[in-house]
């Protein structure tokens, strides 16, 4: 393989921010001497996450083998994921009278027909379930855990205690259809409006438009290709939303 120079599109003060908690890893744990330097490992890490690199690609641009690559990859989402907030921590400082946007989107993985559980019959591919909890204006609150892709997004937001935080806690709930019947204090788009009322009609129409900035959230969260198809194991798929998670509010903090 011939190397080349490439560029990714991440804030040298992120890379620096990445790198500082992997030094403070290493020292907890005192490993043995590192070919790559804290912040080559950082900058490996985020380009695999940004661009979805394949590992000799990375290998060959930092430098390393295969197996050095993948391990230098695989350590720091461990140690992002472990910054990302929980669902009650999210929520700290939200209560009655605001509200929140939660919808539900699918990360596509590499897997056969076999795997049914991972199959979605809405998007007929395979991917992983993974809920979002946004702001108004569309900034992600909380990522939910993946979970199969044949899960159905009330099954998932009331397994991952979405409906049951919020009603704690008053917060009105804006959804789409797939949670109709959730209860408590999320609302949904009318079904069959166009043959309701007028006032129906106007309902939908303003729910749709509160509701619309929610896909801003995703679109960060995808903007990292690494989940726009994942090639990684479906148990780790979890860890990397996490990581993408800090990463992502790492960015808005600076």
């Amino acid at each position: 393989m011939v190397p080349y120079r490439a560029t990714a599109d991440v804030p040298r003060e992120l890379v620096e921010h990445v790198s500082w908690l992997i030094c403070a890893r290493r020292c907890e744990r005192r490993p043995r001497w590192r070919k790559l330097g804290c912040f080559r490992q950082a900058l490996l890490v985020l380009v695999h996450l940004r661009k979805n690199e394949t590992l000799p690609a990375l290998a060959v641009g930092s430098g390393v083998s295969a197996a050095t690559a993948w391990r230098y990859a695989s350590e720091p989402p461990d140690v992002l994921a472990a910054w990302a907030p929980g669902l009650h921590e999210a929520l700290t400082g939200l209560g009655e009278g605001d509200h929140v946007i939660v919808d539900g989107t699918l990360i596509p993985i590499d897997r056969i027909a076999a795997d049914e559980p991972y199959y979605s019959m809405k998007h007929r591919r395979h991917g992983m379930n993974v809920q979002v909890i946004a702001r108004p204006d569309g900034t992600p609150l909380w990522f939910s855990r993946a979970a199969p892709g044949r899960t159905h997004d009330l099954t998932a937001a009331r397994a991952h205690g979405i409906v049951q935080a919020c009603l704690t806690r008053q917060i009105l709930v804006l959804a789409d259809r797939a949670y109709q019947g959730a209860g408590a204090t999320v609302r949904t788009p009318y079904k069959n409006h166009r043959e309701q009322p007028e006032r129906y009609q106007q309902f939908n129409r303003d729910h749709s438009r509160l509701r619309a900035p929610g896909e801003r959230a995703f679109a960060q969260l995808k903007s990292w290709r690494i989940l726009r198809r994942a090639r990684c194991s479906t148990r780790r798929i979890g860890t990397v939303i996490q990581a993408v998670h800090t990463l992502l509010t790492c960015s808005y903090s600076g």
